[in-house]
């Protein structure tokens, strides 16, 4: 079941987290396109993409250690037909 009820201000946040990241970040503009191009809509790849940023900063300050483009996007150039 779908879940209606979200913090709005950290939704806007991140999407415009994640709008900006495209124009700096190799790896985050790979993953817009990539689901751009499987059929995504704009909206719907800006939130997948922010999703992913959540995962990554989750994992960052699980381990840790400090954020790495290479590490974090790595998944792209291994399996490039993959649609992320």
């Amino acid at each position: 079941m779908a879940r209606y009820v979200r913090n709005r201000r950290l939704a806007d946040a991140l999407t415009l987290w994640a709008f900006c990241s495209l124009q700096s970040s190799p790896g985050a503009r790979t993953f817009y396109d990539r689901r751009r191009h499987a059929g995504d809509t704009h909206h719907k790849a800006l939130r997948a993409l922010s999703n992913r940023w959540v995962g990554i900063l989750h994992g960052c300050l699980r381990h840790r250690t400090t954020y790495d483009e290479a590490t974090a996007w790595n998944h792209l150039a291994e399996n490039p037909a993959a649609a992320a």
